[in-house]
């Protein structure tokens, strides 16, 4: 987990709020409870009894409504699918007029693909705070890396807090909005393509002749080894490739292998493909 943060006095009362209660908004929330504490956080979903189980796993309580939630929110997290986020902001479209009315509207932070924070703000019909987040699953063991971006109506105390509330489930890197589609073919789908390379390297131990078990853990902690190695010590993966790849070796024939098949092209070709569907659903 990063660096633990004690309660603070501008943090501390806020209450934060999220809608959807799926793995990466408990992700998130857990994060949440230890800046802020249990009682600050709460849940609302349209399967009550997920949404009651998972504000039980973090300690956090069940809103009977998003309309309830929207109005408690100092904070208002938006988890749900692109498809479904009009409706969750036709329901609360009321409320978030009248809270900005007011002059305390929340801060509302969509993790949804493809919509854009112009788009969100467009469907409320009003000139809103909000910051787009695009978080990866990693999240949910502290080791995420979470791309930030906050519209012109997001006060600097409410940008630093939010940095606040999200820093415990991993990195956060603050990006111009026009990225937010290729971030979420690189790093929000990217996981699922390092699960299957760690379950291709693990296949291929099998083959060789190796226990399930034990290929499984050689491959996880040969990629976990491998990133910490371009993240800590900041050279290129293509030094550090060619490092392991001696004239005439082992690493070099697998390397052949892999540019037989086309590798590196079909990497990209994911990150791509999932860029251009993040285009389409917004």
């Amino acid at each position: 987990m990063s660096d633990s943060i004690n309660h603070n006095s501008d943090i501390s009362g806020k209450k934060i709020c999220c809608i959807g209660s799926g793995n990466m908004g408990m992700a998130l929330m857990k994060g949440a409870v230890s800046i802020a504490g249990p009682a600050c956080v709460g849940f609302t979903d349209i399967d009550k009894t997920k949404a009651q189980s998972t504000a039980a796993a973090i300690g956090g309580s069940v809103y009977g409504s998003n309309t309830e939630a929207a109005a408690a929110a100092d904070f208002l997290f938006l988890a749900v699918k692109p498809q479904v986020l009009d409706s969750v902001l036709n329901e609360i479209i009321p409320v978030i007029k009248e809270k900005l009315k007011s002059g305390n509207p929340p801060l509302l932070v969509s993790m949804a693909a493809g919509w854009s924070i112009e788009k969100i703000q467009s469907c409320l019909g009003v000139k809103a705070p909000v910051a787009r987040i695009m978080p990866n699953t990693p999240a949910l063991i502290s080791r995420g890396i979470i791309a930030l971006a906050l519209s012109p109506e997001v006060s600097p105390d409410s940008g630093q807090n939010l940095e606040k509330i999200l820093k415990p489930s991993g990195q956060i890197v603050r990006l111009e909005e026009k990225y937010f589609d290729a971030v979420t073919g690189l790093s929000g789908s990217g996981p699922a393509y390092v699960y299957m390379f760690i379950e291709a390297l693990a296949d291929g131990g099998v083959q060789a002749g190796l226990p399930r078990d034990k290929a499984l853990q050689l491959a996880a902690a040969t990629v976990a080894g491998s990133a910490a190695m371009v993240a800590e010590t900041g050279r290129h993966p293509g030094e550090l490739k060619d490092a392991v790849a001696s004239p005439g070796g082992t690493t070099i024939a697998g390397i052949a292998a892999l540019e037989k098949g086309c590798f590196r092209g079909t990497v990209m070709g994911a990150v791509e493909a999932a860029w251009r569907r993040a285009v389409e659903l917004g």
